[in-house]
């Protein structure tokens, strides 16, 4: 197939993006690049691809003429980059999502994925949650999500099958690694400090996923037959891998030697608590064969910070910290209050610009 993806150069697009070249398929991508500055070398070369340097708000038909499937990733990808600005969140993640879509439709493309998230499920009682339970968003992100998920479906028809996918929280090494997500940040903490560092009380229940088994996920429900995703959701994961927060540090703990366990000054509970059923999508698309758990996850990412020297400085930095980049370049004059490069230039490549 010939694919879009969109958001190709973020945290799990450019993990996505190879993973989908070795299946055959020819790939392009689509990115406003705000994270351009961030590359994490270990986390390997930025993979290159055809396409657009562009907003998803300003997606018109025409971008995407020719494409048999639109991955679209892209989105202010987490919960407090999200509540910087709720309505900018909501412009970018659910009407720039339902632009897309729409778009992607008049284009004549077959199969729209969407990157939708467990997030979605926001606070839910201690039983296992499904595709079907009650969607309580309790953030602008999660909100944004189910908003996109909901308006988009009207959308489906006998030429645009559209396919909501609901990864649970990722983790894993990228080349725009993200430090922000729980296991990632825990390693990180424990590798710098010497320090475990949870931020909530760690007794909420959180399932978690590898951005390689996310992105197994997206190729097995685009390669799907119609009839199989045709306007469904999927929950991405695995039922096993539903965690304690406090569970997820005992298995940084286990790998990175000499650390000890702590709480944040301010560490509460976490409104955020979900446990989420995943026989869906093992039933539905059993070409979908997930590989890593935590355990194998936190000593990869153990791996690359060691590798690289790792400091506090770095992982709670502007560099690699989503909200302390946009702000950074929100003060530089960079992006301006909608998201927006200020000025052409402010888009430069990597090698000509660094913070």
């Amino acid at each position: 197939m010939k694919v879009l993806v969109t958001g190709h150069r973020g945290y799990i697009g450019s993990v996505m993006v190879p993973i989908l070249q070795k299946a055959g398929h020819e790939v392009h991508g689509y990115d406003s690049e705000l994270y351009r500055r961030c590359h994490y070398a270990p986390g390997g070369a930025m993979p290159e691809v055809p396409g657009f340097r562009k907003d998803v708000r300003d997606v018109t038909a025409a971008d995407l003429k020719g494409f048999d499937a639109v991955i679209h990733l892209a989105a202010l990808s987490n919960d407090p980059l999200g509540n910087l600005n709720p309505d900018i969140t909501y412009e970018i993640n659910y009407k720039g999502s339902v632009k897309m879509a729409a778009a992607a439709k008049e284009a004549g493309v077959g199969r729209f994925l969407l990157a939708s998230s467990c997030s979605n499920y926001g606070l839910a009682d201690e039983d296992m949650i499904s595709e079907t339970g009650k969607l309580n968003p309790v953030t602008a992100y999660g909100r944004s999500k189910v908003l996109a998920e909901q308006e988009i479906s009207t959308l489906a028809d006998d030429s645009f099958c559209p396919v909501y996918m609901r990864p649970a929280t990722a983790y894993g090494l990228s080349p725009m690694l993200r430090f922000d997500i729980v296991l990632n940040n825990l390693v990180a903490w424990a590798v710098t400090q010497g320090v475990i560092l949870l931020k909530s009380d760690g007794t909420p229940w959180r399932p978690i996923v590898h951005i390689a088994d996310i992105s197994a996920a997206f190729l097995a429900a685009m390669e799907a037959p119609r009839e199989a995703v045709y306007n469904e959701a999927f929950n991405v994961g695995q039922t096993a891998h539903n965690y304690q927060i406090r569970d997820i540090a005992e298995v940084v703990a286990a790998t990175v030697p000499g650390c000890r366990l702590d709480y944040a000054s301010d560490a509460g509970p976490d409104t955020r608590s979900y446990r989420v059923d995943f026989s869906k999508i093992a039933r539905a698309l059993p070409a979908f064969k997930p590989q890593w758990d935590a355990k194998a996850g936190a000593e990869q990412v153990y791996a690359a910070y060691k590798s690289s020297g790792l400091t506090l400085a770095e992982f709670e930095g502007p560099r690699y910290q989503r909200i302390a980049h946009i702000r950074h370049l929100m003060s530089d004059g960079n992006l301006d209050e909608d998201l927006r490069w200020a000025q052409p230039e402010a888009a430069r490549p990597l090698a000509e610009a660094a913070i």
